[in-house]
This record gives structure tokens, C-alpha cells and sequence, in this order.
């Protein structure tokens, strides 16, 4: 997993960057995923712009601080991290922004590589939930799904 390298928290958007004030809505709709840590924020984020633009800590953890002095997360420790939910409010407002923030930030993309991109990131997603709390023996089944799907995507390349 990158952390740094020179072109990260910035880039995509139009213009090169980011806009300062598109952020605050893209963290909140990433939390709609579940539950994550400041780093798992900025992998979906990410994602969901096809790698084109990654977010700062420093733009990331002040944002998390004020969402939680607002009352729109929460957080928790969890192996030793901190790691941020949305609460009712956080929710409710992250939903009715969802839409025209993603459409509005990459606008490059079509709506077939966004949905791509999203059902990805929300399988990713569920895989480490699975492997954050479930038996050994469900890891091992969700192994096999996540295996089958990558070779189902690679049959589906062969056949282009």
C-alpha cells in the first residue's frame, strides 16, 4: 500500500487538484462504505477517483475531527487505531450528497467505470470486515470468492 510519492493529495478534479471544498462531502460519502481509519479513507478516495487523486492526512484527520465535534461520526479504537463511523446525521447527510459529488468529482469517468470502481471498493470492503472478525473457516470460503472473481474477470479480459 502507497502512502507517499509526489504526485499524492493532489492531482484529479478538474485543473490538476482536488476542490478545497468537494473534500469534506467525498470523506463523508467514502464513511458510507463502513467504518475506517484515516489510511482506509484515503485508499477508497482513492478508488473511487481511479487513483487520479489521494487526499492528505493533513487534509483528512482535521476533517475527521471536525465531523465528530459536529456530531457526524463517531469514533473508536480498534487494534490500536482510531477508526471513524458515521452517526445518523453523519449518514443522512453523506446520503443526500453522494450522487452529485461523485458525478460532479471525476467527471472523466463514465458510469460504468464509477460502478466498477464502487462495486471494487465495497468488495474490498466487505473482504476485510470477513477477515477482521470471522472464523477461520469463513476467511477461508471468502478466499475462494474473492479468487473465483479474479479469475472470472481475467476469462472476461481473454475474451476481448
Amino acid at each position: 500500500m502507497r502512502r507517499h510519492g509526489g504526485h499524492r493529495g493532489h492531482g484529479g478534479g478538474e485543473g490538476g487538484r482536488m476542490r478545497r471544498g468537494m473534500v469534506p462531502d467525498l470523506v463523508l460519502t467514502a464513511l458510507l462504505d463502513g467504518p475506517a481509519h484515516g489510511y482506509e479513507l484515503m485508499d477508497r478516495l482513492e478508488q473511487f477517483s481511479g487513483g487520479s487523486w489521494r487526499p492528505s492526512p493533513g487534509s483528512i484527520y482535521p476533517l475527521l475531527q471536525m465531523f465528530q465535534d459536529t456530531g457526524l461520526v463517531q469514533s473508536s479504537e480498534t487494534d490500536g487505531r482510531r477508526v471513524f463511523a458515521l452517526t445518523d446525521a453523519g449518514r443522512e447527510r453523506a446520503s443526500e450528497r453522494r450522487v452529485d459529488t461523485f458525478g460532479a468529482s471525476f467527471p472523466s469517468d463514465s458510469d460504468e467505470h464509477n460502478q466498477l470502481r464502487t462495486e471494487m471498493h465495497q468488495l474490498r470492503a466487505a473482504a476485510q470486515q470477513v477477515s477482521s472478525i470471522a472464523s477461520p473457516q469463513a476467511i477461508e470460503e471468502a478466499v475462494a470468492i474473492v479468487k473465483s472473481a479474479r479469475q472470472a474477470l481475467y476469462r472476461l479480459l481473454a475474451e476481448q
